[in-house]
């Protein structure tokens, strides 16, 4: 792995640890056993590294997004695989990163409501129209509506003041809200279906606890 590709990662680490805001270069530095002056070599301040680690994050939903999509079953299935990605972006991540985004780094939080609003809105809205045409969510729904409230909803797990990290993991919170939106759309038929992957979901993880 190149050192700019480790340093990205251990600021990954870090970030998602402790969130952005009181994380210091001389600390990536000083985790990764290297001075500052290398860390520098790789990225000319702070802004450009958050701007990497973060467009990376994205860049990896994005494509974790378009392969669910070609991949899934039904439209219930997409949902269901956009929940596993949601368990490796958001496992153990402090829930402060995105307002520190909002907050000190204009140019990478407009980077994540280009990709809110652009793709995952359509993403969302591209879901709920598959789900009709499949017959699994119900035909009188707005969708851009749907997609909107969703999207809006996807910000709520990192409000602290309402959840708080010690009591509501984030993963566990964004599939509850999932599906909330779920069990409101779906059909008979496509209740049916979100029914058989929570069960394959139970079986699976029983599976992984007796495999340790």
């Amino acid at each position: 792995m190149e050192l700019k590709d480790r340093i990205k990662q251990k600021a990954d680490e870090l970030y998602r640890r402790y969130g952005i805001k009181s994380v210091t270069m001389d600390e990536i530095a000083s985790q990764m056993g290297v001075s500052k002056k290398t860390i520098y070599h790789c990225f000319s301040d702070k802004n450009e590294l958050v701007d990497a680690v973060i467009g990376d994050m994205l860049g990896y939903n994005r494509d974790y997004c378009i392969n669910s999509r070609v991949n899934a079953h039904n439209a219930v299935h997409e949902v269901y695989l956009a929940i596993d990605s949601l368990q490796a972006t958001f496992d153990n991540m402090n829930p402060g990163i995105l307002f520190d985004i909002e907050r000190n780094y204009p140019a990478t939080y407009k980077k994540f409501k280009e990709f809110k609003y652009d793709f995952l809105f359509d993403i969302m809205k591209k879901n709920i129209e598959r789900g009709k045409k499949e017959e699994l969510y119900r035909e009188d729904m707005n969708s851009d509506i749907i997609a909107k409230t969703r999207l809006e909803c996807m910000m709520i797990p990192f409000n602290e003041d309402l959840f708080p990290r010690n009591q509501f993991p984030m993963v566990f919170l964004h599939q509850q809200l999932i599906e909330f939106f779920l069990y409101g759309m779906v059909t008979p038929k496509g209740y049916k279906l979100i029914t058989k992957y929570q069960k394959e979901r139970t079986g699976n993880k029983q599976t992984k606890t007796n495999a340790q």
